[in-house]
């Protein structure tokens, strides 16, 4: 019975957790996307990194992997459907990443830690890329959000623009 006991409480702390990750990497994230000029969505660091935009918009996007990891068992990218969100203007981009946060936030909020246990696959056709569960799709996403976070940062400085503390104040907002 003791047992039992143990495992039920253990199966209610995860999907709290990430409801917490995920709302404090949103803030920071938000702070990034505010910041980035209309006039500069088509630069590139380099001919083979992705634009402004479309990192810009792959950030507003990456929220929703957690419903659709939620609601999904599969992502088969043979099927063709995805295509990047087009955005043309910093408000666009706001938008999109508000929406997909508070669906993001919807789904953790509907989902149980047992729920976050069940496989999930990542798959071209007949070719998996692999097979993990749906907690770790979450996780994968809120450190995809992380990374590239970091080179819309790296991005901003190479344009001069000053850039957002994440864990803590950025040089910029010491003025170093």
């Amino acid at each position: 019975m003791f047992i039992l006991y143990q495992i039920n409480q253990i199966m209610n702390i995860i999907v709290p957790f990430y409801l917490h990750q995920l709302k404090e990497e949103a803030a920071i994230t938000r702070k990034f996307l505010k910041i980035i000029p209309d006039d500069k969505l088509e630069w590139q660091a380099h001919p083979k990194s992705m634009s402004i935009k479309r990192l810009a918009a792959h950030l507003a996007e990456l929220p929703g992997w957690i419903p659709m990891a939620i609601d999904t068992d599969v992502l088969d990218f043979s099927k063709g459907d995805y295509s990047p969100t087009p955005i043309n203007s910093n408000e666009e981009l706001l938008a999109i990443f508000e929406e997909n946060q508070k669906q993001a936030e919807a789904a953790l909020l509907r989902a149980n830690d047992a729920i976050l246990q069940n496989l999930w696959t990542m798959k071209n056709g007949d070719e998996i890329f692999f097979t993990i569960t749906k907690q770790e799709v979450i996780r994968m996403a809120i450190s995809q959000t992380i990374h590239h976070r970091a080179q819309m940062g790296v991005y901003l400085r190479l344009l001069s623009i000053p850039i957002p503390g994440s864990y803590g104040p950025s040089a910029d907002e010491l003025g170093l």
